[in-house]
């Protein structure tokens, strides 16, 4: 993914916004919060994706059905337990554009799914709408149920989190805002902010989020890779905290939960485990050599890996042939 950052870069510093999610504009990036483990799906072996789709995001639900959003085509692409795969969500439906983040809500009935604007970095996506938005789907049916603006013009919406609660927290990459969306709020409100937060200069912000196993959230910033807490207590943000990794974070992507860890996406190729001790951050490699990899879900013990190859989109292999596109499944320890 280090390959999309100066087109991302030369985005922020002066093209519209209005587009989306964090890979980064340039390093078109990324992913979020993992369902419940369920029983361990049938499908074993690499999944392949319609041809140059460029996937930004997965999800999973119990019965092992996987859901992946497209950076340039839209819409949202679902494979059943047996292997088959289907447009589930038509590029452009409910006024959406590229789609970044997606999240399966098994709980609430709902997917949802990062819309964004990414004319401005020359990604043609189904519809005309600007701005970023929260779109939200029926999970059975994929009938749209709503659409919820972020509230800054250079906003992009990046990936999701839903709390015990209901309530879905949203990452804003070109902004310092964590939002949230309150079951059967008509709006999204900013839940934190913090100048820790804000995206670096040349850099690109918040990116991947999810909740622990202590009830607090945590984000990464994509560049540079950096991770970080947000306590979390009677639906209230705290104290937000940088935390230490045992090792450089390259590209912090996609967050999802793990027991009492988190799974991490590096763009620079890895999967990671991470364990918070403190302000500490015990990075473990479950997988390295990934083809600019963008998000992971989990079903039983396997973790589903989306290789988003953005750098053939928006970076410096555009025009290039990305290859075939496939979701790889990699064997979680216990």
């Amino acid at each position: 993914m280090k390959k999309h950052d100066n087109a991302l870069r030369s985005r922020r510093q002066g093209e519209t916004l209005t587009t989306g999610r964090a890979l980064g504009a340039a390093a078109a990036i990324l992913a979020i919060f993992a369902s419940t483990p369920g029983p361990t799906q049938a499908q074993t072996s690499p999944v392949t994706l319609p041809d140059k789709s460029f996937p930004e995001s997965i999800s999973s639900t119990s019965d092992g059905s996987l859901y992946v959003g497209s950076f340039n085509h839209g819409g949202v692409t679902r494979v059943t337990p047996a292997g088959k795969v289907d447009a589930f969500i038509s590029p452009g439906a409910n006024g959406s554009r590229s789609t970044l983040g997606v999240l399966a809500d098994e709980k609430s009935g709902t997917l949802y799914a990062c819309s964004n604007d990414l004319s401005g970095v020359g990604v043609p996506s189904p519809g005309s709408g600007k701005g970023a938005f929260l779109k939200t789907f029926d999970l059975h049916t994929g009938a749209p149920k709503g659409s919820f603006a972020l509230k800054d013009e250079k906003s992009f919406c990046n990936d999701i989190a839903v709390g015990s609660d209901g309530t879905a927290y949203i990452t804003d990459s070109f902004a310092p805002y964590v939002y949230s969306l309150k079951p059967d709020a008509t709006a999204l409100e900013v839940w934190a902010t913090d100048p820790i937060l804000a995206p670096a200069k040349d850099g690109v912000g918040l990116d991947g989020i999810a909740i622990g196993g202590d009830g607090n959230l945590y984000v990464t910033t994509f560049i540079p890779g950096k991770l970080f807490r947000i306590v979390a207590k009677d639906g209230k943000s705290g104290a937000v905290t940088e935390l230490k990794p045992s090792s450089p974070l390259d590209h912090a992507d996609a967050l999802r939960t793990f027991g009492d860890s988190l799974l991490l996406i590096e763009g620079a190729g890895r999967l990671d485990k991470v364990t918070v001790s403190g302000d500490e951050a015990r990075i473990e490699v479950i997988k390295d050599g990934l083809s600019e990899p963008v998000s992971v879900t989990q079903i039983g013990d396997t973790g589903w890996i989306a290789e988003g190859k953005l750098s053939y989109v928006i970076g410096e292999n555009k025009d290039k042939d990305p290859g075939p596109f496939t979701l790889k499944p990699i064997a979680l320890a216990k």
